[in-house]
């Protein structure tokens, strides 16, 4: 049954030739659009390089000091803060502190790279999972000795060095060189806990290591053994920031600092006070803003479909008098839309590849290596099939409902 269905429907797109290009072309725009800002999604949230396990991961990026009648004050944390409180938590499994990236400059050829600099610790290797094209990288004694090592993304190495080797050479910048132990695939710029152009031992800033006060510039991410324990790692780091909060010599400080992934941290920060979550809000507003965005073109579809449906009243008139069901003929109709749904998407996803293929090239984002992954191809397939329900349910129906003696004379009342 199901063959015949598609058979049917694909002779009836062959019939009216322009319907079909419109409606193909609006399905396959929409889609397209969607797919688009699905991969932006997966490519800055999802499990992705060097961000692999994105469920055992949690971010310390936010520090937000509120002394009553007084004055309030927020941004990234202090190294001491980090250090003495969060890289003791028990729970996790392991703890790295890392700088925010600042800027600094190379001169190369009479040419100047400007380049982002991380400082980190030897355990930000372990915990990331980035792609090393040669080398490796920085060793604990290294850090600890505070050793003039540097790791540097492929673009870098290819910009300052060209042909020649790269590993055990020196790269120069702000007048300091370092020794080049290891390259690593490019990280794109949304990564914005791993991101950078070179990542350096975090103890070359040792000037910041017993500088007192809760803020700073830098950046802590969190291990747990399993995805399990995540609940169990916020509620140790609650106890231990009112236990730090208690500590303050300014009586009335309220501390607020949170360990989230980075998708929760993005909701508290622009769609809550900052104490609650705004991930459900967040996720409530992507869906309405999808739904709304397939909407329009949903509705001209529907136009098209009733349509291209009231053409065939005959044949409805037909099948009901030899005893189809109303069901029958809705299950038919859907069936077709769907169909020519998935045709419109086949064609979005070519299009989607084409436009984030531009956007990869162009370096409107850094390092950006956007596409099709198995996550966001199913998250395109279901935008498909609710796509062609939306557009595909109120036609089947309104035919479906015609008395068989009255679609035989061809009326649609």
């Amino acid at each position: 049954m199901l063959k015949n269905y598609l058979k049917i429907a694909w002779k009836v797109l062959l019939r009216r030739k322009f319907f079909t290009f419109i409606s193909l072309f609006g399905i396959s725009f929409t889609l397209m659009v969607l797919m688009v800002a699905s991969s932006l999604f997966d490519h800055t949230f999802g499990p992705q390089m060097p961000e692999r396990d994105t469920d055992k991961l949690l971010f310390v990026n936010m520090m937000r000091e509120q002394i009553k009648d007084s004055y309030t004050s927020s941004g990234p944390p202090s190294y001491y803060f980090l250090d003495r409180h969060v890289r003791t938590l028990k729970t996790p499994e392991q703890v790295s502190i890392n700088s925010v990236p600042s800027q600094v400059n190379s001169y190369i050829n009479n040419r100047k790279l400007a380049l982002e600099i991380k400082y980190t610790d030897q355990k930000f290797w372990d915990i990331l999972k980035f792609n090393f094209l040669e080398g490796s990288a920085f060793s604990r004694p290294d850090v600890e000795s505070a050793n003039r090592m540097a790791v540097i993304n492929e673009h870098t190495r290819n910009q300052y060095f060209g042909d020649a080797p790269a590993i055990g050479n020196y790269i120069e910048v702000d007048q300091v060189k370092y020794k080049v132990v290891g390259v690593v695939e490019d990280v794109p710029v949304l990564r914005v806990h791993s991101y950078a152009d070179m990542w350096v031992p975090i103890t070359l800033k040792s000037q910041d290591f017993n500088k007192p006060g809760l803020r700073g510039f830098y950046f802590a991410t969190i291990m747990a053994r399993n995805a399990s324990d995540i609940p169990a790692i916020k509620k140790e780091y609650a106890q231990m920031l009112q236990t730090v909060e208690r500590q303050q010599p300014e009586k009335g400080t309220l501390l607020t600092s949170y360990p989230d992934t980075f998708l929760e941290s993005i909701a508290r920060t622009f769609l809550s006070n900052g104490t609650t979550s705004g991930l459900p809000k967040l996720y409530a507003i992507l869906v309405a803003l999808s739904l709304l965005f397939m909407l329009l073109p949903a509705i001209n579809l529907v136009n098209i479909n009733i349509s291209r449906i009231m053409e065939r009243s005959s044949e409805i008139g037909v099948r009901k008098a030899f005893g189809a069901s109303s069901s029958t003929i809705i299950g038919q109709f859907l069936v077709e839309n769907v169909f020519l749904t998935l045709l419109g998407g086949l064609l979005g996803f070519a299009l989607s590849a084409l436009v984030l293929s531009l956007i990869n090239d162009s370096g409107l984002i850094a390092y950006a290596n956007l596409g099709l992954n198995l996550r966001v191809f199913a998250l395109g397939l279901l935008f498909c099939l609710i796509f062609g329900l939306i557009s595909g349910v109120y036609p089947a129906y309104k035919m479906s409902r015609l008395h068989a003696v009255e679609a035989l004379r061809g009326g649609t009342k």
